[in-house]
């Protein structure tokens, strides 16, 4: 297939986050991660949509939190909507592009379904023109835009100056990793709508790590990026055997559908922004110490040679590591999914990983094989399998 004329997206500026208590959400963003508060909607949106919102900041990261109004009458606002068929979960992605026309009829002519046609707003300062289509990520719609100057984040948006100063500095999406039952419609449309190009895959499972068992989890995952963006997606699928108890599968019962599983965020540096989290509270997904065991063979054999990170600092927070050439390494941790952290199913299993890359494109394959024969391995030393 040639290569697709590119839509002229400028990055992924940030997510649309539906949301059953708003005040959690906030004091997450604002107490937890010291995101900024920026935005809040109007009195007047408030009452046109039947949500209330607000935008939390930081770097070039922005994340919407909508919760409906009506809680009892959910299917009054978009929110509320999703809301009725899912637990909280991303609902849009929100695309920078420079020409919004030429995006739109690009779009267009390759099969994309648009919602609305161009919408134009204006205010004081400038124009933000806007259209969003339907995607194959379950109930998650993208929204593309093009700003001229505009000054709200968006119409019917106030401004707001609240929580944080972005102390853990934080600095833009790296990539948006989302799960399917089945992820060939979303690969065939990344390509041949968006027009994006494969760019890494991984498949894994632990029965290869230990053949007799019984049980086991495995994904197959693709990524797929827009080069001259950077805009990257993850889409990961079970793997079989034992489909039903992969991780994909679970998150997608969990979810009562396809959608996002987590947005990983960019830091300059992930040992002092680990550090202070975890000193602010922040709750993290464990690694076991047999990880660590093993990681210093997995740098001698990867051909990285070199790390400027203290082993027992990366094994202290439980930051992982990956790579597969001199020099060039990446540094990740993932979050407690949203249930975990609030103890509430209706949170949902959406999740924030962290990742400072140091001269690494990837996704931390050698992480996938490597934290789940760490995992079989202490399982299998305190008798459980």
């Amino acid at each position: 297939m040639p290569k697709l004329e590119s839509l002229g997206i400028k990055r992924l500026e940030g997510i649309h986050y539906y949301v059953h208590d708003l005040e959690r959400s906030r004091q997450f963003y604002t107490g937890k991660l010291d995101f900024a508060e920026t935005w809040r909607s109007s009195p007047e949106l408030e009452h046109e949509g039947r949500q209330k919102s607000a935008c939390f900041s930081a770097g070039k990261i922005q994340v919407v939190c909508s919760s409906p109004i009506d809680i009892l009458g959910l299917g009054t606002s978009r929110s509320g909507r999703f809301l009725a068929k899912h637990p909280d979960g991303v609902g849009t992605l929100v695309f920078e592009v420079e020409d919004i026309d030429k995006t739109f009829r690009l779009l267009e002519q390759r099969g994309g379904t648009a919602i609305t046609d161009i919408e134009t707003f204006k205010d004081d300062g400038g124009t933000l023109r806007q259209f969003a289509i339907t995607t194959p990520f379950g109930d998650c719609t993208f929204r593309f835009r093009q700003h001229e100057g505009y000054k709200a984040l968006y119409p019917g948006a106030i401004p707001y100056q609240g929580g944080g100063q972005n102390k853990f500095g934080f600095q833009e999406i790296d990539h948006v990793t989302s799960n399917f039952q089945t992820m060939k419609p979303m690969l065939l449309w990344l390509e041949h709508v968006l027009g994006f190009e494969q760019m890494w895959e991984v498949e894994f499972h632990t029965s290869d790590v230990e053949p007799t068992r019984k049980t086991g989890s495995g994904l197959k995952s693709i990524v797929m990026w827009d080069p001259q963006s950077n805009t990257k997606f993850a889409n990961n699928e079970p793997a079989r055997p034992f489909f039903k108890s992969s991780q994909i599968n679970i998150f997608n019962e969990e979810l009562r559908g396809d959608g996002v599983q987590h947005v990983a965020l960019t830091v300059a540096d992930i040992v002092t922004a680990v550090r202070s989290l975890r000193g602010n509270g922040v709750s993290f997904m464990p690694t076991p110490g047999t990880y660590y065991d093993m990681l210093p063979d997995r740098i001698k054999n990867s051909g990285i040679k070199q790390i400027d990170e203290d082993l027992k600092i990366l094994r202290e927070l439980e930051i992982l590591l990956d790579g597969d050439h001199e020099r060039a390494y990446m540094l990740q941790i993932f979050l407690k999914e949203s249930s975990g952290l609030y103890a509430d199913s209706a949170a949902g299993p959406f999740f924030y990983e962290i990742i400072q890359r140091k001269g690494d494109r990837g996704f931390g394959a050698g992480n996938f094989r490597a934290l789940f024969e760490s995992i079989e391995r202490e399982q299998r030393e305190r008798g459980l399998v």
